[in-house]
């Protein structure tokens, strides 16, 4: 029987028996589809257990409900959204508080491009293109598993697909497909090792079809832990299978069909990336392990005397009392030295931040007995607060989900960021929110752990200052003739002494019961600490090393369902205590964990890699080059990288340049440094214990980080405007290559090479010891950004030689026109006072476009912005758009015609000629405008 009832089309109802022939998943019955309720835009149905349940991994549920939903985005219906869920709704679903649901718009049905099918007995479903009739998902192989802790979902795929997505992860951007087991469960993952779960969690994938050159997505709402199986054998075929430990099915489709289209239905679906202020797109630098607050000083002094633009330095937990948050080390870094270190920088239109992490130290302080007062902290089932070892030893952990953490957290920020009282920081920066938890499960004793493991570690020695000048510095920075203190540091004996540690706190609460029919929060019976289907936890079981999966929120959920979304909470409740305590200004926030739509609130550093560069000679004749090949984690970076941008809406993100761990090296660091230019986040930071790596420590890594400042300066705005565009509608401020060229097949393994915006291919040296690079040019022209020569690409590699350390190949994609600053600077806020030069890099039909977003960089509601098209027709060169942001007196100084011919004089307007240069050996042509920001204009080049 056939059904076609407007989208709809093609309703297959299909009766068959299912056969129960071994034991395990394979024995499983599936399930049977019955009062089935189709509208023009949606489905119902009940779906009851098909047979005798098999319990593989827990308790099948007998009944379950299907809920089918055309939704739409702009002209097209181009989102199916799928769920599959307990009748009773007893079953954990992500809260609505955690990720927002998004609407349905106004639907139309003129133009749906996904259909959907099902089949009755047993139940299988798949979405179909409506044009072509190509399944993008089809579960008709493999019967659904649901049960109490194990939900299975199979979809089989074409051979060989080409897949990207459910990071965070090292491996190569396009994911392999063979044997291939991707786990999403956040851990504190020092050295980020590929193969294994990382930090964040972000279940998307993006599937791109060479056969028909179109790609969709999948994003599976669900924040339980997975494992993403990934397999093609002679019996299954090939297929991509979902292991969830429970939750439910709750699938978004999403119908492209570019990689674009694709990535902007995402944003819609999770909710567009915040901005960040513009000052944030400048360079930072920070290091652990910085001995006070003079050696924090002299390194703002270094990069000062050494003329490499700093625009906001960094402290790690360096500063904490013994790592105690929302502490001072009293010795180390007073408090009236850090006002001094702030007000310098501010007084130099630089900026500061500072680290705050989730574990609260579990001792007789202000922090801690605010968040007991508060209720803040997660608590064991007795009503006792819960005991964890991190940094400053015995700590407690905020519970998010508690109904006064919000703020807890806001006035710990108002009294410890005070621009009076405290430390006026200008963004913050959180980590160890996985949530990271030193002692190993089950902890039984965290006090004698937190004392064998050395928490807190020994300070260093106490100076009462630096010992040598700092320039520009206060006297107080300056040497005296004060008698050195030298202190040898406080152990955890001595710090936390049994009379001084707290004992637990009890605390009477109400909350709803797991297994509460309706609440969607959970049932009950279920083993939280070992459940019957064991994911591929790097760390182990899933309660080692972090939160135990057995305690319950102050909301009734158990962290066995929330512990993906921990991070990702602490990014939304301190995005609001930083917007609380400066209203009005966007804050800044870098988080280490994240889920899906993180990028709502924060932006991301990719954590604690390592400084290395393995030589590799496995490249050479490669189409394009992709990081399988390269080796870490200067490599590695860079996919890592693309994946937050591009799909998983975290535009906001970097590596740490020159590497956290290990020792990097000049060369590396010279490397990097360029590289980390064409980054969105651009921080060096490295480990205690580490070699030095600040840029201006070698002559080498200190030219190259000159050049690429300045070279990232200038291009700000243009990085800015793409930011811009991707907080409105999701189009991606990083791209992959196969995202601007789908159709070309050899641009879909790269991962080297990427472009930064949509206009801008960065092709960094990946070797070590080399000089040259082998770069991929699909067809297309584009011209060297540093010397405007034009390079004809034809689909194949090129070898760009002699490319010292203090370079980095850039490309300009033919067809673009980039808004550039005239010059660098040594801060953003003198480089908002220079002019824009606009450079025309003509495409292959002689035409090129360019935008450019312009507003104060700092406030959440804009008085006024402007918003300016440039186009080039083969002749004029057109500026319109609107013109509200008043630029004061920076103009358009000039206009650069790339790849042009010797010709008669502009005309501007039709007006009089305007003076130009033209240059034979470049071939460019300079035509000076001097044209204000306040209206359109046009010039004939």
């Amino acid at each position: 029987m056939l059904f076609r009832l407007g989208p709809w089309s093609l309703l297959a109802v299909m009766l068959t028996v299912n056969g129960c022939k071994s034991q395990g998943v394979n024995s499983c019955p599936g399930y049977t589809a019955s009062n089935v309720v189709k509208s023009t835009f949606s489905l119902t149905a009940d779906l009851q257990l098909a047979g005798k349940a098999c319990n593989a991994y827990g308790t099948d549920l007998e009944d379950l409900k299907l809920l089918v939903e055309f939704q739409t985005e702009k002209s097209a219906d181009a989102r199916l959204h799928i769920k599959i869920y307990d009748a009773s709704e007893t079953v954990y679903q992500v809260p609505q508080s955690v990720v927002r649901r998004p609407s349905s718009g106004a639907l139309t049905a003129k133009a749906p491009l996904l259909s959907f099918t099902h089949t009755e007995s047993p139940f299988s479903f798949a979405v179909h293109r409506v044009d072509s009739g190509e399944p993008i998902f089809d579960t008709s192989k493999t019967p659904l598993i649901f049960e109490s802790q194990y939900v299975r979902l199979r979809t089989s795929l074409p051979d060989n697909p080409n897949l990207y997505g459910f990071g965070e992860d090292t491996d190569p951007l396009r994911l392999n497909t063979t044997d291939y087991v991707r786990t999403l469960w956040s851990r504190d993952a020092y050295l980020i090792p590929p193969g294994t779960n990382l930090y964040g969690n972000h279940p998307i994938y993006f599937e791109h079809r060479a056969s028909t050159n179109e790609t969709h997505g999948v994003f599976m709402l669900n924040s339980n832990g997975m494992d993403l199986k990934i397999n093609n054998t002679a019996s299954t075929g090939q297929y991509l299978e979902y292991n969830m430990i429970g939750g439910v099915i709750d699938m978004y489709i999403l119908a492209g069909p570019s990689p674009v289209d694709t990535a902007c239905q995402y944003s819609q679906v999770i909710g567009q990336p915040v901005m960040m202020p513009y000052w944030g797109l400048g360079f930072h630098q920070c290091r652990y392990g910085m001995q006070d607050v003079y050696e924090v000083a002299a390194v703002v002094a270094n990069y000062s005397t050494a003329d490499i633009p700093l625009e906001t330095m960094w402290t790690d937990i360096d500063y904490m009392d013994l790592r105690k948050v929302f502490t001072l080390d009293p010795q180390r870094f007073p408090l009236d030295m850090m006002q001094q270190l702030v007000t310098y920088l501010h007084e130099h239109d630089q900026h500061y931040v500072m680290m705050v992490d989730p574990a609260v130290a579990y001792q007789n302080y202000s922090a801690f007995e605010n968040g007991v007062s508060a209720g803040a902290f997660l608590k064991l089932g007795n009503g006792s607060i819960y005991q964890g070892v991190v940094w400053p030893g015995i700590t407690a952990f905020p519970d998010w989900f508690g109904p006064n953490t919000q703020s807890y957290w806001d006035n710990e920020f108002l009294s410890f960021f005070s621009p009076t009282t405290g430390v006026d920081i200008d963004a913050l920066w959180i980590d160890m929110n996985e949530a990271s938890n030193f002692c190993t499960y089950p902890c039984s004793d965290p006090t004698a752990f937190a004392i064998s493991n050395g928490d807190p570690p020994m300070p260093p020695s106490v100076r009462p200052n630096a010992g040598y000048s700092i320039p520009g510095f206060p006297a107080d920075f300056q040497p005296s003739n004060k008698t050195e203190v030298v202190g040898r540091g406080v152990s955890l004996a001595q710090s936390q002494r049994p009379d001084v540690l707290l004992g637990p706190h009890s605390t009477l609460f109400t909350r709803r019961q797991i297994g509460t029919p309706g609440a969607m929060i959970g049932l009950s019976g279920r083993d939280l600490i070992n459940p019957p289907y064991a994911i591929h936890n790097a760390a182990g079981s899933i309660s080692n090393l972090t939160i135990d999966t057995d305690l319950v929120h102050a909301n009734g959920i158990a962290e066995y369902d929330t512990h993906n979304l921990y991070g990702t909470m602490m990014s939304e409740v301190s995005r609001n205590a930083m917007a609380n305590r400066r209203p009005g200004l966007r804050p800044m926030v870098i988080t280490r964990s994240t889920f899906a739509g993180a990028g709502s609130y924060v932006g991301h550093w990719l954590g604690d890699n390592n400084s290395d560069c393995k030589i590799n000679t496995q490249d050479k004749g490669k189409i394009g080059i992709t990081h399988e090949f390269a080796g870490p984690h200067y490599r590695v970076s860079i996919a890592e990288m693309i994946a937050f941008a591009a799909i998983y809406q975290l535009p906001m993100v970097g590596s740490d340049v020159c590497g956290y761990a290990g020792n990097t090296t000049e060369q590396l660091c010279a490397r990097w440094a360029q590289l980390g230019a064409f980054y969105p986040f651009y921080r060096n930071h490295n480990a205690v214990g580490t070699v030095l790596q600040e840029f201006y420590l070698w002559p080498t890594v200190a030219e190259a980080a000159r050049v690429a400042i300045k070279a990232r300066y200038q291009l700000l705005d243009y990085l800015y405007t793409a930011m811009y565009q991707q907080s409105l509608d999701g189009t991606p401020l990083l791209n992959p290559m196969w995202f601007l060229y789908p159709e070309d097949t050899n641009t879909f393994a790269i991962d080297l090479q990427y472009f930064y915006g949509s206009s801008l291919l960065i092709s960094p040296v990946v070797e070590e010891n080399s000089t040259s690079v082998t770069a991929y040019l699909p067809n297309d022209i584009f011209y060297d950004f540093f010397t405007y020569k034009p390079f004809r690409g034809t689909g194949a590699n090129i070898t760009i030689n002699n490319v010292s350390l203090t370079q980095i190949p850039v490309h300009i994609k033919g067809g673009s026109i980039l808004p550039l600053r005239s010059d660098g600077a040594n801060t953003t806020t003198a480089l908002r006072l220079l002019d824009f030069n606009l450079v025309v890099a003509p495409g292959l039909d002689g035409t090129a476009s360019g935008s450019l977003y312009l507003d104060d960089g700092v406030s959440i509601e804009q008085p006024a912005t402007s918003v300016i098209t440039f186009t080039y027709d083969g002749a004029t060169l057109k500026m319109s758009g609107t013109f509200e942001y008043d630029v004061g007196d920076v103009k358009i100084a000039e206009a650069v015609l790339l790849d042009a011919k010797a010709q008669a004089q502009p005309q501007i307007g039709g007006g009089t000629g305007s003076a130009s240069t033209y240059n034979v050996t470049a071939q460019t042509r300079t035509v000076t405008l001097n044209k204000p920001l306040t209206g359109p204009f046009s010039v004939s080049l």
